[in-house]
């Protein structure tokens, strides 16, 4: 556990607690109590009470072991408020005579607590999506609201789902254990899942601020330890590679203004040549194995944006081509749209106006929905029409770079005056 940073405030330490060291306290809490639930509570307690007594008395040369140790009492204190003291003595004994740091005779598999945790969450007896979302609240500290923009869902209908995962675990008896390695294939993909929309919420952070490197270098991380834990496994190497080819261009996605950049007005020159090597030599190991997936497919995109000399030289049918593929492997409107995005290129915006309307009402909330139909109604001249698709993605957006990127849009739209004045050739290029 870390010790406390130089001249860092009660705050800014239990900040840095919450955003990088949350999962990992969390794992060893869940693991010595066998209750979900109980060790969140405990933790947060936990969180609390630092945030007095560290105040008044500075901080502890560890924080993290301070925090476990509270937590563990608070676990005591709750479980007597709960008169549950007679059916829960044993583990109330254990709790008071033992520090929760639980030592195995046994070497561990799997060593690194937030992804211990990760697999543990990603329970089968739990539906996909349920495990997935509980996984990003829980062990990433992703917000509610984040983690319900993630699949498209509203925020409430989230909140209830979390709150019916916490009692189905309770209820069934669902075991906090570290899954043997013959276990972890029921498990992959949701662990896969967990990564990539960690990584996704990173890259498209909200706030004032595009991106969050920490959760992008965390998913790239925790992507590395996934596939030494399962080597050769495509998939695995496919988000590996996704998440590199996309990182690689991290540094150009906002000028000096703080605006964001398309795809198309960034500086290519600054894109980190090593990082994208590195993710398409991953992706080329992965297809060789002859087993694509979304995420080698995903992969596959990023590799031809990323080594197209220009936006001018993309390979856009390909792009669409390799769309059109990934549309088969799910329902995910999204991935129709960014087809959608790429055909504009191959056919015109006109034509793939046309194809909107069919997934406009899955994608009524999203922000990049409203974005695009504005970019290709802008194009065709519909000036009118792009300056309210403008309005709706401006609405939607929780980004201020992005904001103020399509503040900007808007303001040349409505230069542009009466429909048919002008067209523009700029790509939502967001990819």
């Amino acid at each position: 556990m870390t010790a406390a940073g130089p001249g860092e405030t009660a705050e800014v330490a239990i900040a840095r607690i919450a955003a990088f060291e949350r999962g990992r306290l969390l794992s060893i809490l869940v693991g010595a109590l066998k209750d979900f639930q109980l060790a969140e509570d405990s933790l947060q307690d936990a969180l609390e009470s630092a945030l007095l007594h560290w105040r008044r008395s500075g901080l502890p040369q560890n924080p993290a072991a301070w925090l476990v140790e509270v937590a563990r009492r608070k676990a005591v204190d709750r479980l007597r408020r709960a008169q549950r003291f007679q059916t829960k003595s044993g583990e109330i004994v254990f709790l008071l005579e033992n520090a929760i740091a639980v030592a195995s005779a046994e070497p561990e598999v799997v060593e690194d607590e937030r992804l211990k945790l990760i697999l543990i969450c990603c329970h089968p007896a739990l539906d996909r999506k349920t495990s997935v979302a509980l996984t990003l609240r829980s062990v990433l500290g992703l917000s509610t609201e984040a983690v319900a923009d993630a699949f498209l869902d509203g925020h409430d209908a989230m909140a209830q789902r979390l709150v019916r995962a916490r009692q189905k675990i309770a209820r069934a008896g669902i075991p906090f254990a570290v899954p043997a390695p013959s276990e972890w294939p029921d498990r992959l993909e949701g662990v896969l899942a967990v990564i990539y929309l960690a990584f996704n919420e990173g890259y498209a952070a909200s706030g004032e601020t595009l991106i969050r490197v920490d959760l992008c270098d965390e998913a790239i991380r925790l992507g590395r330890l996934m596939l030494e834990l399962s080597p050769g496994e495509p998939e695995a190497e496919g988000l590996l590679a996704l998440m590199l080819l996309h990182h690689a261009r991290s540094g150009t996605r906002t000028g000096a203004d703080g605006i964001l950049l398309t795809l198309e007005a960034q500086d290519r020159s600054l894109w980190r040549k090593s990082e994208i090597a590195e993710g398409a030599g991953i992706l080329e190991k992965a297809l060789r194995r002859g087993r694509p997936g979304p995420y080698q497919l995903q992969a596959a995109i990023a590799a031809l944006h990323a080594e197209a000399p220009s936006f001018a030289a993309t390979d856009w049918p390909q792009i669409a081509a390799l769309y059109a593929l990934l549309a088969e492997t799910g329902d995910n409107p999204v991935h129709a749209l960014n087809r959608i995005a790429a055909l504009s290129y191959v056919e015109g915006s006109e034509a793939a106006l046309s194809r909107l309307k069919p997934i406009a009402p899955a994608l009524v909330r999203y922000q990049p929905f409203h974005a695009l139909h504005a970019d290709l109604l802008l194009r065709t001249g519909a000036n009118a029409a792009a300056a309210i698709a403008y309005r709706q993605a401006i609405a939607l957006s929780g980004s201020e770079p992005e904001r103020r990127f399509l503040r900007a849009r808007l303001e040349d739209c409505l230069n542009r005056g009466p429909d048919g004045a002008g067209t523009v050739s700029a790509s939502e290029g967001r990819e």
